[in-house]
């Protein structure tokens, strides 16, 4: 069952304008997440899903593998659903988020193994524990809500920015130490099957996922099936220049 890596890569970016063709380190943020997720084993090979010719240039100067996609695509997920046209002998696409230079290359072949797993789920995820109060109650963390989850993970029911499960009884502290978790902090890597994307690129936004600006939701809604595998913990992503600063700093130490 072959295998694809695609970085979805929009110029435009809000809160970090161009925050791709950063540099730190004499690299591209988008070069050190191509780099990083160049040392996963699972996936038959990675390209670069752009929307600017800059961003194509910067991709062939790293030598890397660039796709032109149209920059009216609604969510990264549309975008590997115009590459995947372009690639039928591929049956599962993994997406990697191209702000995130520290991605763990074992959580790409995690996501890909639990996918080829699950001859049943549409797509595969992953999600860490949250034993933090503040990022419970942060809306920039994800949650995901499970069914049947085990401490190595379960099937996604729902997700949100908000706090969920919520506690009635208030004991959110002790339920943070509970083990199997109970609450799970999203994370942005996906696998999704051929005929998933073909699915999801054809359906408008649905209500919740407009709602919560999570397109997770269009599948939750539609009833497909998400599998969760867990890993220990986030790599941090680039969102802010804050985020920019610390891997600069971590890049020169």
């Amino acid at each position: 069952m072959r295998s694809r890596i695609v970085i979805p890569a929009r110029l435009a970016s809000s809160r970090l304008p161009e925050k791709l063709l950063r540099k730190a380190g004499g690299k591209s943020v988008l070069q050190h997440t191509y780099e990083s997720a160049m040392r996963s084993t699972m996936c038959d090979g990675i390209v670069v899903a752009v929307d600017d010719a800059r961003l194509a240039d910067e991709v062939a100067a790293f030598g890397g593998n660039a796709i032109m996609t149209r920059q009216s695509c609604p969510s990264g997920t549309d975008r590997i659903a115009e590459v995947a046209q372009q690639m039928p002998d591929v049956q599962i696409f993994v997406n990697v988020q191209g702000d995130e230079p520290e991605i763990d290359p074992a959580a790409i072949d995690l996501v890909t193994k639990t996918l080829v797993e699950h001859p049943d789920a549409s797509m595969a995820t992953v999600a860490a524990p949250i034993r933090d109060q503040h990022l419970l109650a942060d809306p920039s963390c994800v949650k995901i809500v499970m069914g049947a989850s085990s401490s190595e993970g379960g099937r996604a029911i729902y997700f949100s920015r908000s706090e969920v499960p919520m506690s009635r009884d208030g004991d959110v502290e002790k339920l943070l130490h509970r083990d199997p978790p109970i609450y799970w902090h999203h994370l942005g890597l996906y696998a999704y099957r051929r005929e998933f994307l073909q699915w999801f690129a054809s359906q408008s936004p649905s209500p919740l996922e407009q709602v919560e600006r999570l397109e997770q939701l269009r599948a939750i809604e539609a009833g497909k099936e998400i599998v969760v595998a867990r890993v220990d913990s986030a790599a941090p992503g680039i969102d802010t220049q804050e985020d920019f600063d610390r891997f600069v700093a971590s890049i020169e130490s």
